[in-house]
């Protein structure tokens, strides 16, 4: 597994630039509340680090604690966040990235997951940082390419895909 320095470049399909817990907020939670529908306990973006229209890159932040809901049973003694769950966290973090790009009248939903890798375990007190590179927009839907890291190492990569529907269709 590899690791990466805080402000190195990850070079991989996509150029990701690297933060950590120190860096500034762009968005904070209040400021995700006005955008993405999700409440608790299923919020899962705490706040935005990094915004990048131009470059469509986003990076945002989930602060895992051991008082997160999924740990009671997944699993007792031995706390992971489940896969999909940071999967689902990538996923809204992109939601955001769309809604920023100027689709504020639309929610952008799941659609699929494609070459899903899971390479570390999330657990709590991880700070996951979870990164974003616009791949294709249009008006009906997109997709990004999306990477989980926690402690500068990469833990969940994805690419996923999503639908615009309007935000009275939900």
């Amino acid at each position: 597994m590899e690791s990466y320095q805080a402000g190195e470049n990850y070079t991989g399909e996509h150029m990701m630039v690297l933060h950590d817990a120190s860096s500034p907020t762009v968005l904070d939670h209040k400021d995700i509340l006005k955008i993405l529908p999700h409440r608790y306990p299923f919020l899962l973006v705490d706040r935005i680090i990094r915004l990048d229209l131009e470059e469509n890159i986003i990076i945002g932040q989930k602060n895992v604690t051991a008082n997160e809901q999924f740990f009671q049973g997944h699993f007792p003694g031995v706390p992971i966040m489940p896969g999909v769950l940071v999967l689902e966290a990538l996923a809204q973090t992109g939601g955001i990235l769309v809604h920023q790009k100027g689709q504020t009248q639309k929610i952008a939903v799941l659609l699929n997951i494609n070459n899903a890798k899971f390479r570390r375990p999330v657990v709590p007190g991880d700070v996951l940082i979870l990164q974003a590179v616009g791949l294709h927009f249009s008006a009906k839907g997109g997709k990004i390419q999306a990477k989980a890291l926690v402690n500068e190492q990469l833990s969940v990569e994805a690419e996923i895909g999503f639908a615009l529907v309007e935000k009275d269709q939900l």
